[in-house]
């Protein structure tokens, strides 16, 4: 394998990113700060290179070949991935003590993760956090790959292979309605009277385990539930009730989230979820990881006696 780093390569991709959305060599040289014709040359070297021609060039402008319309995503992500160094090597050289990478489904983004944050800029000033949206299914592999180094998501047991899990939050499963469905007018709804209902439901893609365990919950109360809609968040599901388009499952919490058309009334019956769980990688060291799991670990543990 060679470990050699091509940086004629790294830059002649740059320049192509440029002449790909700008869909001109003149506006692509300013772009890069340089001049048309060495631009030009860059390109051709790079084709000849790879053996591929990458654009069409005509009157009418520079247009993108089927093949460099084929590596353009991969390109635009190599792109986002070097500013996303750039930034961090920046954040390091101006004093920053340290990066942490940080996954979190929609609702943990909502409710857990804005006071850890809060917390750790009190005690670490010079932490750099990045946050990015991620769905539960995602976070094992991305902590595998170490594109982050913590998540928060909704998942229960042990997944194996060095990845640990927390569990921080539980809640009361409850139901969002449309505000002028007949069981909005209940303080309480039966699990039972849902069998007949169209159910918006949290993707089995997105989170295998929470969509298993709401299907178990129903098909124990005596139904299968009839799902029409999965969605990729409990905000999603709210929206889907606003729309019209069913009733949903939901923890009773994100009553919060609900507009004025929609309303979330407990179940009768007491089925709790698991919200949000932390899960890290203990195969890769973080100081900063091993002292959040260590403080939300004793943060549970007072909870679970309260």
């Amino acid at each position: 394998m060679n470990n050699t780093i091509d940086f004629r390569l790294i830059r002649q991709l740059w320049m192509f990113l440029a002449v790909a959305e700008e869909q001109h060599y003149g506006r692509a040289a300013k772009r890069l700060n340089m001049s048309q014709p060495p631009l030009t040359e860059q390109i051709k070297v790079l084709e000849q290179s790879l053996k591929l021609q990458l654009f069409y060039r005509s009157r009418q402008g520079t247009q993108l070949s089927p093949a460099g319309a084929a590596i353009l995503p991969a390109v635009r992500q190599f792109a986002d991935q070097v500013e996303r160094l750039e930034h961090v090597v920046r954040e390091v050289a101006a004093g920053q003590s340290g990066v942490l990478h940080v996954g979190a489904i929609t609702s943990a983004m909502l409710e857990t993760v804005p006071p850890l944050l809060e917390a750790l800029k009190r005690e670490h000033p010079q932490l750099t956090v990045f946050v990015r949206e991620i769905d539960s299914v995602d976070a094992i592999p991305a902590l595998e790959a170490g594109e982050i180094d913590l998540a928060f998501v909704r998942v229960d047991g042990e997944p194996g292979n060095g990845i640990a899990t927390l569990p921080l939050a539980e809640d009361r499963l409850a139901v969002a309605l449309p505000k002028d469905h007949p069981l909005a007018a209940q303080s309480r709804v039966r699990l039972k009277s849902l069998s007949n209902e169209q159910l918006v439901m949290s993707s089995r893609q997105v989170s295998p385990v929470y969509f298993d365990l709401l299907t178990s919950v129903c098909r124990s109360h005596g139904f299968t539930p009839r799902v029409t809609h999965e969605v990729r968040s409990v905000t999603s599901q709210i929206a889907y009730v606003g729309c019209g388009q069913g009733v949903a499952l939901v923890p009773a919490t994100m009553r919060k989230l609900a507009p004025e058309n929609v309303v979330v009334r407990p179940l009768k019956e007491k089925v709790m979820v698991v919200t949000a769980a932390l899960v890290w990688n203990t195969g890769r060291h973080h100081p900063m990881v091993d002292k959040i799991v260590s403080w939300l670990a004793q943060g549970a543990s007072r909870h679970s006696r309260h």
